[in-house]
């Protein structure tokens, strides 16, 4: 069985593959101050009745996460294989910007995948901490993207500068024109992020032309993909399917 691992800033997403097939994830909450002890109790527990890991597969854009991590991993999966996409790991996605270095592990993981699945160019828009648009070419090449602050710490600056104003559920309004506060905030977050993500991804075609994708993953993609005109396709497990393609490539 393989152990996938994805560590955001917000989420840790793990989940459980038996061949190719994910078998059950589950996303619990990031916390930077987690110590070995603490991660192992956790991974523990989730894998009660689950069968023998015999493969792990890792990335993480938080580093206090990933040196507990480390830790954990060594002490309590001493004879699995252990795979981390950072440099020296065969990933098949060569990175064509200016600073490879800078590109977080999950875009890579989220590249090859994409591209895995769908071919190129596409695009993939992950709904994290931030917004990444993550732009694959024709060949499987990163070429770059853009990034945007995420909904939910948008929603979070509003509310903690603004005194008559409140956090809200990010969910569909009635309609775009809101008859109260919190109908006013959902349509604007809403349909402000899903015009964000279409006047973006429409400049991309602008410029490398039509795209076989764009594919959205990540926590809050469910709400938007709905209400976009240019998103084809809603995975949200691309990040650990990324994760199991370089793990075959690292065997």
């Amino acid at each position: 069985m393989l152990l996938a691992i994805d560590v955001g800033n917000t989420n840790i997403v793990i989940g459980v593959y038996l061949d190719e097939k994910l078998q059950k994830s589950w996303r619990i909450k990031t916390d930077a101050r987690a110590t070995a002890d603490e991660l192992n109790l956790i991974f523990r527990s989730l894998l009660v009745d689950e069968p023998k890991v015999t493969g792990i597969s890792l990335c993480s854009t938080v580093p206090a996460v990933l040196t507990e991590l480390r830790k954990m991993l060594a002490k309590s999966f001493q004879d699995v294989k252990i795979v981390i996409i950072e440099p020296g790991i065969k990933t098949g996605v060569p990175v064509l910007i200016d600073n490879p270095k800078e590109v977080g592990a999950d875009r890579i993981a989220n590249s090859l995948a994409a591209f895995s699945r769908h071919g190129g160019p596409c695009v993939v828009v992950d709904f994290g901490t931030s917004t990444n648009f993550d732009v694959v070419s024709e060949k499987g090449e990163f070429l770059g993207g853009a990034l945007a602050p995420g909904i939910e710490i948008s929603l979070e600056a509003l509310a903690n500068r603004a005194a008559q104003l409140r956090k809200v559920e990010l969910s569909k309004p009635r309609s775009v024109i809101g008859k109260g506060t919190v109908e006013a905030l959902q349509s604007g977050a809403l349909y402000g992020f899903t015009g964000q993500v279409d006047g973006i991804i429409r400049r991309i075609v602008d410029e490398i032309g039509p795209l076989k994708a764009v594919i959205a993953t990540g926590g809050l993609a469910g709400i938007v993909v709905e209400e976009s005109e240019t998103i084809t396709h809603h995975e949200p497990d691309l990040t650990l399917e990324g994760l199991r393609l370089v793990f075959e490539k690292n065997r």
